[in-house]
């Protein structure tokens, strides 16, 4: 009988492009995502689906789609998808959030320009039998100030855009650095100053609660009754009603629109107004980015519904992941089901630490990865990055993620440490090794080993005493099992002894607790990574 594939519901008009990159891997489905109904019956045993923007994807649609692993949004916006809602079913939300920045940036410039010549209404005017060419006389980018608010990915481009018509360019944004303002040529200024002394102002800002309306009455009041106000980022972020009284008060030059608090929007009051440029939503519409969007939607698809870390994703701590912190992920999920195997009760706390050099950079994707190691192999349903915090919380397990540069044995080392119901203390580290990145386990509750990781592992604590080496040698050859490597931890202050064992496969029946009666173990775990 052949495998049953993932199935993915493509819920709106999709490149052939994104399909392919899919791959074959997967049961393609199509359905109307803006017909409820349709969507409703479609969703329900589906394991991702990928929308733009006319398909709602709320609680209601996520209830109903009981296989769902990851909703994708071919696209930056998420506004039709209910994150939080997503969340909480364990249900992993990506998006594409760099397929538009150059679409987005160019399409501001095309605004800036077009207000600063009259374009649209020269055009509309000649069309119409009109010959002005007094009245469309237009203004120089050159040596105008350009106000950018918000100068991140977008930002940055149309700074860069901006000043090759040699403008001025300044911006207002709290997180960024002035270092890294002045590496783009910018200069960072409050932004009571940029609306005083800017000719154009553009916003790329995210919608929050604190940029909503942003750019309303009182800022209109206090920019140059030259300046233009342009906005491509987000509805709302300039207050429409505000902006129609500046504009009817000549407070303003005029305004270039792309996006509106509710969308479609064809007869807001400021239409009137021949200085207002207005476009439907184009920030993202080229073939480029549409393409771009799609692939890079179909790709987080591929690894989301393999139960890999998806750099996309929206609702896991995340982002693009460094690539010196990157070959850790799968070491520390597989320290977290060896933690796992050790254990004897349930878990109650586990501290997540990363030691060295790569502690200074963003390591949340270790916990993560961590913590879906932990529950891998002890619960039902398929533990993701994303359902593996939500666990962990459901399980009043507390976890904790400690960086410290302090690591005078290795240059970076990775450790769990964690308490059971029943008080025992365990604990189990790795590292990374040599060129080739060698994973490799160094140490289990306080011994000190280095044996590399491989899929089948023995691990027995006893009193340290003679023979027991041969001991295991002799039982395990008489069970058939070869030994790939051991590595034996004495500990001179308690008599004990750790030995870690790599074999070739899993232990035959009954064969570990043989080894465990023979060496008088007190402790004996077999640990299976396949």
């Amino acid at each position: 009988m052949s495998e049953t594939k993932p199935v993915v519901l493509l819920a709106e008009e999709l490149s052939p492009a994104t399909i392919a990159a899919l791959g074959p891997d997967f049961e393609i489905r199509r359905a109307n995502g803006a017909d409820r109904g349709e969507l409703l019956s479609a969703i329900a045993d589906v394991d991702a689906i990928l929308v733009r923007s006319a398909t709602q994807v709320d609680a209601e649609a996520i209830a109903a789609a009981q296989q769902l692993k990851v909703i994708a949004r071919a696209g930056v916006g998420l506004d039709n998808v209910d994150i939080k809602a997503a969340t909480q079913a364990g249900v992993m939300v990506v998006n594409a959030p760099t397929s538009n920045i150059i679409s987005a940036a160019e399409l501001t410039v095309g605004h800036v320009v077009s207000l600063s010549r009259h374009i649209p209404a020269a055009n509309a005017a000649l069309k119409n039998g009109e010959w002005k060419r007094s009245k469309y006389a237009g203004v120089e980018l050159y040596e105008k100030t350009a106000g950018i608010i918000g100068l991140g990915r977008i930002g940055a481009l149309v700074a860069a855009r901006l000043q090759g018509f040699g403008m001025n360019v300044v911006a207002f944004d709290p997180y960024i650095t002035a270092a890294r303002a002045q590496q783009l040529g910018v200069k960072l200024v409050e932004l009571d100053e940029l609306l005083a002394t800017s000719d154009f102002v553009t916003i790329h800002m995210p919608k929050t609660p604190e940029t909503l309306g942003m750019l309303g009455a009182d800022a209109f009041s206090k920019m140059k009754s030259s300046a233009y106000v342009v906005n491509v980022a987000r509805g709302g972020l300039v207050d429409e009603d505000a902006l129609y009284t500046a504009l009817k008060d000549q407070q303003i030059a005029g305004a270039g629109i792309d996006v509106f608090v509710k969308e479609p929007s064809t007869d807001l009051p400021f239409f009137e107004f021949e200085n207002v440029i207005v476009t439907p939503h184009l920030g993202a519409s080229t073939e480029e980015a549409q393409e771009k969007a799609g692939v890079s939607v179909a790709k987080s698809v591929r690894l989301a519904l393999a139960g890999e870390l998806v750099p996309d994703a929206v609702n896991v701590a995340g982002g693009v992941i460094d690539e010196s912190v990157r070959p850790g992920i799968p070491l520390i999920e597989k320290l977290g089901r060896i933690f796992t195997a050790l254990t004897r009760d349930s878990l109650v706390s586990l501290d997540i630490e990363v030691a060295g050099e790569i502690s200074t950079l963003d390591v949340k994707a270790l916990e993560l990865a961590a913590l879906k190691g932990v529950f891998t192999d002890v619960v039902s349903e398929q533990v993701s990055y994303v359902n593996a915090p939500v666990l962990a919380e459901q399980r009043g397990v507390a976890a904790r993620l400690i960086t410290t540069t302090d690591s005078p044995e290795y240059r970076n080392v990775l450790n769990l440490r964690g308490s059971t119901s029943d008080g025992t203390q365990i604990a189990v580290s790795g590292t990374l090794t040599g060129p080739k990145q060698i994973e490799k386990l160094v140490g289990i509750d306080g011994f000190e080993i280095e044996i590399p990781i491989a899929e089948h592992l023995v691990v027995l604590r006893y009193q340290d005493r003679p023979g027991v080496v041969g001991s295991l040698g002799a039982i395990l050859g008489e069970r058939g099992v070869n030994i790939v490597g051991m590595q034996v931890a004495p500990n001179a202050e308690t008599s004990e002894a750790l030995v870690v064992l790599t074999v070739d496969n899993s232990l035959p029946e009954g064969t570990l607790e043989q080894v465990r009666h023979a060496v008088g173990a007190d402790f004996a775990r077999e640990v299976d990574l396949t």
